[in-house]
């Protein structure tokens, strides 16, 4: 998607709100004992209440109305009745369309005390997430993104799943461009003004690939190793980006 009119960044900002809202909602009653389906209950009912549609429901028929992935599930975990337990580190992950426009957030934390490495691992990612989106600029080259995360990712110590990228959204929940945010010197794309993007990188301790499990839905590294995710929607514009789901 193209956002440069006004009404346009105030749709995506708009649904950008809703799926904030969802997610704290969610990040705020996650506990030990708590099923991944009663989590997902809380964050179906905020984007209810805030007028907006789950977008995996909407678009992928996804069994659940957001993606909450435990431990070694990276991504597209399903809401079930499995419990959190302390230590979990858990991924959520909120998409949703409202009015027309789709956006889309994730993020990885422990539930509980867990211990200094899953602590580490969760703010490293958000952090390369933060460096990035202040590199985003009208007439860079996409590659940016994918420099300043790879850069962080190395400087800490952890390896980027790599396939599992990231794309555009705005009026669905996957548009161009799709890219996996790694540095990549053969990249010729450069970001133009009112292009909308997640920017979602994940980092492992061991690990840069995941595997479809038999649900035929969520994506793992092996077991015992350590993933996290961290993502925001923005709009990029000749300065600063407009993050919508900040």
């Amino acid at each position: 998607m193209n956002a440069v009119t006004r009404q346009d960044i105030n749709g995506l900002q708009n649904a950008g709100r809703a799926v904030r809202r969802a997610f704290l909602a969610m990040k705020n009653a996650a506990r030990p004992g708590m099923t991944t389906a009663e989590l997902d209950a809380v964050g179906a009912a905020a984007l209810r209440q805030g007028g907006a549609r789950s977008a995996p429901q909407l678009f992928y028929k996804f069994p659940g109305a957001t993606c909450i992935s435990i431990n070694e599930e990276a991504a597209h975990g399903i809401p079930s009745e499995r419990q959190l337990e302390d230590g979990d580190i858990v991924n959520i992950d909120v998409s949703a369309e409202l009015n027309g426009y789709v956006a889309d957030m994730g993020e990885s934390f422990v539930v509980g005390e867990g211990h200094p490495e899953q602590h580490r691992i969760c703010a490293t990612v958000q952090a390369a997430v933060h460096a990035a989106i202040a590199q985003v600029r009208a007439g860079r080259s996409l590659n940016i993104i994918g420099r300043t995360v790879s850069e962080k990712a190395s400087a800490a110590g952890y390896l980027i799943v790599e396939n599992l990228g990231s794309h555009g959204v705005g009026r669905s929940l996957h548009e161009d461009p799709s890219y996996v945010p790694i540095h990549n010197l053969n990249e010729r794309r450069t970001l133009s003004k009112g292009m909308v993007l997640t920017i979602e990188p994940f980092f492992s301790d061991k690990a840069s690939w995941v595997e479809e499990q038999a649900d035929g839905w969520t994506l793992s590294v092996p077991k015992g190793v350590l993933v996290a995710q961290y993502e925001h929607t923005l709009i990029v514009t000749d300065g600063q980006p407009i993050v919508v789901t900040a």
